[in-house]
């Protein structure tokens, strides 16, 4: 029996509006967009013009610094827009999807019968090599390279998560496919992180091919990041990469269909929805859709793509992003409160007992965007350490990332991180730093030194 690791450090934020597992279809979406922002480190190269025609999984834009990466339309129909951002920037390639998906052919083939290099040509050319991300840096994977390992988070314990067991209902046959396929591409094993609180779905449980690996505990025992730092940590000069289950799941559609079917459900969660539940949808969807008649009546809300805590700001007409799976609406917040600081603060949550709501520790919140302050002086309180369950010095990283220095930044552990892994330690800076922004560039940094 296989050893359960337990996250101590950390913290859960009780939020109201988690998603029932009731599976809704949205209204046919008109619009959908792949958005290079949800890259980091790629400078696009646009492929196709406004008005081409295309189906799914022909390439829109591909990578200036690796062209074999393509980037392709979830939907057939026609490209509709470029829409463009400072110094040209590219934000969106909008499409407007046919009635009737047309789908381009790819090779349709057992995964176990195939080579390294056959399976990597067709991820490639399908598009769907995009899902496998790297560490260090979390970027795109490199074709060019071979992992250590690759990892798979079965769970997310991130507030309003989805259900990764419901995410995954009814598609073992192209789990496992995936799977197969992932196994070809290293050297190393596969790992299968679940959670035995959590995880139920005999998706997970009856996979092949893969060494399971238990975690329990608070957030951010879900992020890959965290497991992997526990299992097989990221030394200078060695590669792992990561995957979600449903993008194992396209893989798998890819070799079992041999189309590129990024068909997926997403949770529709937050404090605002009336009644909080899944859609099933396509990748890239306009999200207007999906919010219509599903709001409550309260016209100063903030759309999430994805988490509170990691997710991006998105219009109510916007797309979701490329590897979110769920959209979170909560209160903006922009309101002044006076004396708020004063207040006994039942309905305030706080990893501090500055408010009297520490009382309840099982109490579900309705918290808004505020930040209840502004930027201060950046001085070591230990809050971070109280929520980063890695064994790094997280405000030592921050400042060397702050200097530049790149030597310290090597010593303390900037080949094991990823933004998402300090995403509490922002929310819980007494300075209200952006600290995933911090660590990104330095990220960014140390692509730039190490190219």
């Amino acid at each position: 029996m296989s050893e359960v690791k337990k996250i101590k450090k950390g913290l859960d934020i009780k939020l109201i509006g988690k998603a029932e597992k009731i599976l809704e279809k949205a209204d046919r979406s008109e619009t959908y967009a792949i958005k290079p922002t949800d890259f980091p480190g790629l400078t696009p190269k646009l492929k196709v013009k406004v008005d081409a025609e295309v189906k799914a999984g022909s390439p829109l834009f591909f990578d200036k610094y690796s062209t074999e990466i393509n980037f392709v339309s979830p939907v057939s129909g026609k490209v509709v827009a470029v829409n463009r951002g400072e110094r040209r920037k590219i934000l969106e390639v909008v499409i407007q999807a046919d009635t009737e998906i047309q789908y381009e052919n790819f090779k349709k083939a057992d995964p176990n019968g195939l080579s390294r290099e056959e399976i990597k040509e067709e991820l490639l050319k399908s598009g769907l090599w995009t899902y496998l991300r790297q560490r260090p840096y979390d970027v795109i994977a490199k074709p060019q390279e071979s992992p250590k390992a690759i990892f798979i988070s079965a769970f997310d314990t991130a507030p309003l998560a989805a259900d990764f067991d419901f995410l995954v209902e009814g598609e073992a046959e192209a789990f496992q496919a995936g799977v197969d396929a992932l196994v070809k591409l290293t050297d190393g094993k596969v790992h299968l992180n679940i959670n035995p609180n959590l995880n139920q779905s005999k998706v997970f449980s009856d996979t092949k091919n893969v060494t399971v690996n238990k975690f329990t505990g608070i957030h951010p025992a879900g992020n890959v990041g965290v497991q992997i730092h526990h299992l097989n940590p990221i030394n200078k000069g060695e590669v792992a990469w990561v995957i979600r289950p449903q993008e194992v799941i396209f893989i798998g559609r890819l070799f079992t269909k041999g189309i590129y079917d990024v068909s997926r459900k997403i949770a529709l969660c937050g404090s605002e929805v009336k009644t909080p539940c899944y859609f099933e949808t396509i990748q890239g969807v306009s999200v207007r859709n999906i919010l219509k008649g599903k709001l409550k009546d309260d016209q100063k809300i903030r759309v999430i793509s994805g988490n509170v805590l990691t997710g991006t700001r998105i219009a109510e007409d916007g797309f979701i992003g490329y590897y979110d799976s769920q959209i979170t609406v909560i209160p903006e917040g922009n309101e002044f409160e006076f004396l708020g600081w004063a207040l006994p603060g039942l309905n305030k949550f706080s990893i501090s007992k500055s408010f009297f709501s520490w009382l309840m520790p099982k109490k579900e919140y309705r918290l808004d965007a505020n930040m209840h302050g502004e930027h201060r002086a950046y001085v070591v309180s230990g809050e971070y350490e109280k929520v980063l369950p890695m064994d790094i010095l997280p405000v030592h990283l921050v400042k060397s990332i702050m200097v530049e220095d790149i030597d310290q930044m090597e010593q303390l552990g900037i080949y094991e991180v990823a933004p998402e892994d300090f995403a509490l330690c922002e929310f819980v800076c007494t300075s209200k730093i952006n600290v995933q922004n911090i660590i990104r560039q330095g990220i960014d940094i140390m692509v730039k030194e190490m190219s």
